[in-house]
């Protein structure tokens, strides 16, 4: 599924129904920052279902949408674009541009689960 063809309010719109599991255009405009019209909402989900990223459900009078892709599934791929479009396809540079952001803020369980990753992928022959 590919990310990069979504506009920023369609992502802030997708963003929304990850963080409920489904949502009906009224609950996805409340959960919204500076929401647009009701109209736009349900433009921007009708153009999200046919992009391919949302579905819908009849629930009585009124649709409820849900995402296509699981949220795990939907951040994979928005790290893999991510990284082709700002590091060059190469992890190394993905990981120390997040390490630089977040080092203040990394406890010693962070560390010691970023070090068995790490001994793990060795393992593994990656």
């Amino acid at each position: 599924m590919a990310v990069p063809s979504l506009s920023r309010r369609e992502r802030q719109v997708l963003d929304v129904l990850h963080r409920l599991g489904r949502a009906s255009a009224a609950d996805v405009r409340e959960a919204l920052a500076d929401p647009p019209s009701d109209s736009a909402v349900r433009t921007h989900l009708r153009i999200l279902e046919e992009k391919g990223h949302v579905r819908h459900e009849q629930d009585g009078p009124r649709y409820v949408y849900l995402p296509v892709q699981g949220r795990e599934a939907a951040g994979r791929s928005a790290l893999r674009h991510l990284m082709t479009t700002f590091f060059d396809d190469t992890p190394t540079r993905a990981v120390a541009a997040l390490l630089d952001e977040a080092s203040s803020d990394l406890s010693d369980a962070d560390l010691d689960r970023l070090d068995d990753l790490i001994r793990r992928a060795r393992a593994q022959g990656r």
